[in-house]
């Protein structure tokens, strides 16, 4: 028992010193695997960076060669170390090794993909303002795992990628501009075509907003107390350009009314839809 147990030692230890200048071979591999990447990285950065791609892609692309570097550079250095594998060999291992893997990891490889997608496709870009299942905020980063959106309250949220990439994405910041509208009533003894007329100017004074683009005044609701109108017009499609827009068009608005001697009866304005973003909020100060 104790003779077998030695020569099986011996031969382990023969074997070793046997295949000892390999793994030095493949440990000096290795090294110049690192040097090719840390190089091919470089050569990356200094031919992406003179086009105008997106964050999300260049880092994506750097990613990519880096990952393609050190495969292929361990894939060589195996191939030192046990003779008898080839090429086709191992991939096919791998293979078959990825499958079980995937399986294992199988959130974390979809969160991977997912990432991979996001970054390229054109839309949400960093610095986008957007809402997805409840979630609303600046896109502050972007990795192949998760993204970070930043909330109009100053909170982080680390949100999977598979969740945006799964679930509709409202782009609130995707143009310049969007449109915004208010509900405003006016006593039912006013003349509603003047009251209209005074609307309008006092929403097309307002410098922040885009006149061009259109300014609907709408007629819309018996209330109880008062007949009451849709103004909509288009501003800047941050949340802290919406907010701002909508405190000097009501200002105006009001303003005009009182010099016209238009009576707003109590309660005097109601809101065509419920605001998502609290009035004190903004992303930043470019939000």
């Amino acid at each position: 028992m104790l003779g077998t147990l030695t020569d099986q030692l011996n031969a382990m230890g023969t074997d070793f010193v046997r295949t000892l200048p390999s793994i030095v071979i493949a440990i000096v591999i290795i090294i110049i695997t690192a040097i090719v990447a840390k190089f091919a990285m470089k050569i990356v950065e200094s031919i992406i960076g003179r086009t105008d791609l997106r964050p999300s892609l260049r880092q994506l692309i750097e990613t990519l060669v880096k990952l393609g570097t050190w495969v292929l550079g361990l894939m060589i250095a195996a191939i030192v170390v046990f003779p008898g594998m080839t090429a086709g060999s191992l991939i096919a291992g791998l293979g078959i090794g990825a499958v079980a893997i995937g399986f294992a990891f199988q959130d974390i490889f979809e969160n991977f993909l997912a990432g991979v997608l996001i970054m390229v496709r054109e839309k949400m870009r960093i610095g986008d303002v957007i809402e997805c299942g409840g979630i609303i905020g600046k896109v502050e980063h972007i990795t192949l795992r998760e993204t970070h959106v930043r909330s109009l309250s100053g909170e982080l949220t680390v949100v999977p990628n598979s969740v945006l990439f799964k679930n509709p994405v409202e782009i609130l910041t995707d143009k310049q501009q969007r449109r915004h509208d208010v509900v405003i009533g006016v006593s039912y003894d006013t003349d509603l075509d003047q009251a209209a007329d005074v609307i309008r100017k006092a929403v097309c004074a307002v410098d922040n907003v885009d006149s061009d683009k259109g300014l609907d005044i709408f007629a819309q609701e018996f209330n109880s107390s008062s007949v009451d109108f849709l103004v909509r017009w288009w501003a800047g499609s941050t949340p802290r350009d919406g907010w701002e827009s909508k405190d000097k068009v009501v200002r105006a608005i009001k303003r005009g009314l009182d010099e016209a001697g238009i009576e707003i009866p109590f309660p005097y304005i109601t809101h065509t839809f419920k605001e998502r973003v609290p009035m004190g909020d903004k992303v930043g100060e470019q939000a």
